[in-house]
């Protein structure tokens, strides 16, 4: 592979990220437990050449005032490799790590298992693997720098269980180390699958980086994930929960049909510039971790205020006719609702969609049924929800992110079970008669408001197209209001509550027509 980052080693990288002479190891000497000369000897070798007694190291530190724990390999001793000692030290310091309620770190680089310990090397990876999912568990960061190389077990235990996950530019990075696939196969692996661009092309990590940016990138991501409780219970505005008055709800109302119009318009702001003008401390994630990617969801985290969530936008601008919402998308929303409930941090939904794939590939991807799972996965999450219906809201794809604890609207917001062309097409037998069906379907933002299911509008002035960073703003300062009340709210009956919510809007009939 061409262009090779320079490998920093350990307690380099150590240097880089953490604030300087704050580190402090947590490492005891290895026990070196029933080993023979031959590999006694290459064990010394090793540690002569690297400077370090194993392959990994560990221990905690201050990145950037914050206290963190910290796992990093050493390439140069064996390669890396992971053995019983290393896997001794590693699962001691995620331990440690949880029971002290700190932020792991971890910063892989290894071929993999280490081969002069054979299989009972090669099962530690399931010991290692257990503890991080007890670190997550506990509501624990982990984050996960993927070096040049990693590959073999640890690729496929502590280095792919990241709620972030960052890869060096240029890495190799994958299961099978391109050297024993040539010497199993007889043919060279293809060429640049293997690469950490290629892993974010199709959505298995989150960004690229350079050694030197990661201490950025993981400072946005822990203040999101660890946030303030204080400063979130300041901002949390009285009055927040009180419904709009009937006289309110007149002023804000347009017709039906220009709504519908107006939401559609290509200048209309989308989830990139609402993060762009109200949010802070954006960590854009990417894909499914799984393979997969679709364009027409934004993944991050972000804070709004002192407010953190786990955001999911569907991006208008990454939407086309042919490229429409697809099964991918709805993948990566689960991901992210995963991450929420992982982190007990609120979910932020928005909506703004034309409505899913209508395709083979779509229907192949199994689109219906991930529908269903989002809309089950929301109304089960054990974390506050927020839905914010930011544009169009059409069919499955919008509904897939609409349950929540609370929803607000733009004043222009709508949603249909089909844009309003479709449904003309099934009652009347030609789209012409649009405009009709939307003003009689109930769909407009000042209708949901009307039957308890949107619980705040914010106005455009008179449309969000023609002032898009004042009107970002406005939507950020409720987003933050409502954050804050959710977060001070707890979890205890959340699930009941939201059941209950839903419940009551089955009991309420079609809004007049206006």
């Amino acid at each position: 592979m061409a262009d090779l980052p320079a490998r920093l080693g350990a307690h380099a990288l150590v240097d880089l990220v953490l604030d300087e002479e704050s580190w402090v190891s947590w490492d005891t000497p290895p026990a070196r437990r029933d080993i023979g000369e031959e590999y006694a000897a290459v064990l010394a070798a090793a540690e002569e050449r690297s400077g370090v007694d194993e392959s990994v190291i560990t221990g905690e530190g201050r990145m950037r005032g914050r206290r963190v724990a910290v796992l990093v390999s050493e390439f140069g001793f064996l390669a890396g490799s992971i053995g019983r000692d290393a896997s001794d030290r590693l699962v001691a310091a995620i331990t440690r790590a949880t029971r002290e309620g700190l932020p792991l770190l971890a910063a892989p680089t290894s071929g993999g298992t280490r081969m002069q310990e054979g299989t009972p090397a090669f099962v530690q990876m399931v010991r290692i693997s257990a503890a991080v999912a007890a670190h997550k568990e506990a509501g624990l960061p982990y984050l996960v720098y993927l070096r040049h190389p990693t590959t073999g077990g640890v690729m496929a235990s502590w280095g792919s269980l990241g709620h972030v996950t960052v890869a060096e530019p240029g890495a190799l990075v994958g299961f099978l180390g391109p050297r024993v696939y040539e010497a199993l196969y007889g043919q060279p692996f293809p060429e640049g699958v293997q690469s950490s661009e290629n892993l974010y092309a199709h959505g298995i990590v989150d960004a690229v980086l350079p050694p030197e940016d990661v201490p950025e990138i993981l400072d946005r991501a822990l203040t999101v994930l660890l946030p303030d409780r204080a400063a979130v219970a300041r901002e949390a505005a009285p009055g927040t929960d009180d419904p709009s008055t009937p006289a309110e709800l007149d002023a804000l109302e347009v017709d039906a049909w220009e709504a519908i119009q107006v939401s559609r318009r290509p200048e209309r702001p989308g989830v990139r510039r609402l993060l762009r003008y109200a949010a802070t401390d954006v960590v854009p994630l990417n894909g499914t971790g799984q393979g997969e990617t679709d364009p027409g969801l934004l993944i991050a985290l972000a804070r709004f205020g002192a407010a953190p969530c786990v955001f999911l936008g569907q991006d208008r601008r990454g939407q086309s006719p042919s490229r429409p919402l697809g099964p991918g998308a709805l993948r990566e929303a689960r991901r992210g609702m995963r991450l929420a409930a992982e982190l007990a941090l609120p979910l932020v939904t928005v909506i703004d969609t034309p409505g899913a794939a209508l395709s083979a590939e779509a229907e192949e991807g199994g689109l219906a049924g991930e529908i269903a799972r989002c809309l089950a996965d929301l109304v089960r999450l054990d974390t506050p929800t927020l839905c914010l219906l930011l544009g169009e809201g059409t069919g499955g794809g919008a509904l897939a992110l609409m349950p929540a604890d609370r929803v607000v609207a733009a004043q222009h917001g709508w949603v249909s079970p089909l844009p309003p062309e479709g449904a003309s097409a099934i009652v009347h037998r030609t789209p012409d008669r649009a405009a009709e069906m939307a003003r009689t379907q109930g769909v407009r933002a000042t209708d949901l408001a009307r039957i308890g299911f949107v619980d705040r509008i914010v106005p455009e002035r008179p449309d969000a197209a023609d002032e898009p960073e004042e009107f970002c703003a406005r939507v950020g300062a409720v987003l933050q209001a409502e954050l804050a009340v959710l977060l001070g709210r707890g979890r205890v009956g959340l699930v009941e509550a939201r059941a209950a919510r839903y419940d009551a809007l089955g009991t309420l009939g079609t809004p007049p027509t206006r």
